[in-house]
């Protein structure tokens, strides 16, 4: 990551979705300026919602995936100090089944709903910054980029609870941690922290970087504390509520 101020747009097109796919993952600054100066963003979400939709569904049509969205549920529910009898039980096992409607409505959540807010949310921040010119287009733009790591975590945890019958995310740093108490406050706040959700923080901070010509390593350290700061108050609410439960 690059710790210097964000440099002028140029002139210059990326290729296509894949490229600008590609892109991000190999060398997140130059494809964010160019992306910068050719802002379409709209067809790329159509793609990637549709790539986590389809992952999600394909493995929540299976009898593997709606048994472990089931425990998903249950296993929430528990988190937030509240009771799964066997009548709740039922209609957990009853909603699983569908699984076309759930997994739509997850991959627009943390698709399209996701990158609108946080695109809003930068622009109105940053929007006065004393370096002007960045449209909300060019944000959007930037923003629906920064999500192709969220995208990919879909599609690998989609794969992964195919493979292990849980959805129980493998890409969780809590995994490095399984001999801590798993009730306990430091075990959910780790458990919470995700890598590909840490990758997008860092991703989505260099974008920012280019358009409003900010320091990157600043903007992600700024990022990755809101992030923590969100964790542990999950964390928090979790152990409060299974504590009173």
């Amino acid at each position: 990551m690059s710790s210097e101020p964000g440099a002028a747009v140029p002139p210059t097109r990326p290729d296509g979705f894949l490229a600008r796919i590609y892109g991000v993952v190999r060398h997140p600054r130059t494809t964010f300026t160019q992306v910068a100066a050719a802002p379409g963003w709209m067809g790329l979400l159509a793609l990637l919602t549709l790539a986590t939709a389809g992952s999600r569904v394909a493995v929540l049509e299976t009898q593997v995936g709606q048994q472990a969205l089931v425990d998903e549920w249950e296993r929430t529910a528990f988190a937030f100090g509240q009771d799964v009898d066997d009548r709740r039980y039922e209609e957990l096992q009853a909603l699983s089944t569908h699984a076309v409607a759930y997994g739509l409505g997850t991959a627009i959540l943390s698709g399209p709903v996701l990158a609108l807010a946080v695109a809003s949310g930068i622009y109105m921040m940053f929007g006065r910054s004393r370096t002007k010119g960045a449209s909300f287009t060019q944000v959007c733009a930037v923003v629906v980029l920064a999500t192709v790591p969220l995208a990919i975590r879909q599609i690998v945890a989609a794969a992964a609870t195919y493979v292990t019958e849980t959805t129980a995310s493998v890409t969780s740093i809590g995994n490095w941690w399984s001999t801590l108490d798993e009730g306990s406050g430091l075990a959910r706040f780790i458990g919470t922290l995700d890598l590909f959700v840490i990758w997008w923080v860092i991703v989505l901070a260099i974008g920012v970087g280019v358009l409003y010509q900010r320091n990157a390593r600043r903007l992600a350290f700024t990022f990755l504390a809101a992030y923590a700061g969100l964790a542990l108050v999950l964390a928090g609410t979790m152990v409060v509520l299974s504590r009173s439960a």
